[in-house]
């Protein structure tokens, strides 16, 4: 596993994001792993929400983004959001769920909580990504001017 500080970069190009993937199913996660890699990402990967949160606690400057399953062993991808967001308040969170109930859709970039349903395709992913690196670049740069 890579530190932070040896992620790697290359001077012409953006920095390389982070992005803790958790997910339980390890077909869905190493499918999900290449899909992030191969467009650029640096991924952390943990199968629970005890491992994230172990992850996040060594890595927690360099995780750009935490994409979570909504239903974990043990907790639920929200408490895990919100567990994380209380160590630090800026860390963006992705939950994503196959179940199709509505209570699942909890999208509010106010507190950076964002939702993706499954089944997902590579662009739909990358474009939701894209979507909240973008806005996390805003948030940057408003908080730098002010």
């Amino acid at each position: 596993m890579l530190c932070p500080a040896a992620r790697p970069t290359h001077a012409s190009k953006p920095p390389v994001r982070t992005i803790l993937l958790v997910e339980d199913e390890p077909f869905v996660r190493e499918a999900t792993r290449n899909i992030l890699e191969n467009a650029g990402f640096f991924v952390l990967a943990a199968e629970d929400a005890a491992e994230a949160v172990s992850m996040y606690e060594q890595h927690e400057f360099s995780v750009d983004i935490v994409m979570t399953d909504m239903i974990l062993p043990g907790r639920t991808g929200q408490e895990l959001g919100k567990e994380l967001r209380a160590r630090s308040p800026q860390v963006s969170v992705l939950i994503t769920s196959g179940y199709g109930d509505a209570e699942y859709d909890i999208e509010d970039t106010a507190s950076q909580t964002y939702f993706l349903a499954k089944p997902y395709t590579r662009g739909e992913l990358l474009g939701k990504l894209g979507f909240i690196l973008g806005t996390l670049a805003a948030r940057q740069a408003a908080n730098h001017a002010s």
